[in-house]
């Protein structure tokens, strides 16, 4: 037989084992979504403006799995305009309108801040 001892106390792990399994640590997720609508939203070119303001978030959590997607509900003629400012588009007169890399550039720093909070949380407790 094998036997451990320890002259310490586990309270702390306790502590931590216990917050993770409450889920108390995805609340900050909601700040995080709408940071993100945000920013999307002040670097989204505008024309009318639809596009900017049609930016929401979803939260979803799994088995193993949490997370945030953004998305853009605006679209003409069931094209997603988000996408086509992003990536570009072809004219009807066989022209083509040059993308604006804007979704990137806007969003990295919300995924900057998530990925230190996530940190600061798993090091920290």
């Amino acid at each position: 037989m094998i036997k451990a001892t320890s002259p310490g106390s586990f309270d702390k792990t306790t502590k931590y084992l216990e917050y993770l399994k409450s889920g108390d640590m995805y609340k900050s997720l909601e700040v995080y979504g709408r940071r993100g609508v945000d920013a999307l939203a002040s670097a989204t070119p505008r024309d009318t403006g639809e596009t900017a303001k049609s930016w929401g978030y979803e939260i979803f959590r799994g088995k193993r799995l949490v997370g945030i997607s953004w998305h853009n509900t605006y679209q003409v003629d069931n094209v997603p305009i988000a996408i086509i400012i992003q990536y570009g588009h072809g004219t009807g007169t066989g022209g083509y309108v040059q993308g604006i890399e804007y979704i990137n550039p806007a969003i990295r720093p919300i995924f900057d801040a998530i990925l230190e909070d996530v940190w600061r949380q798993v090091s920290n407790g």
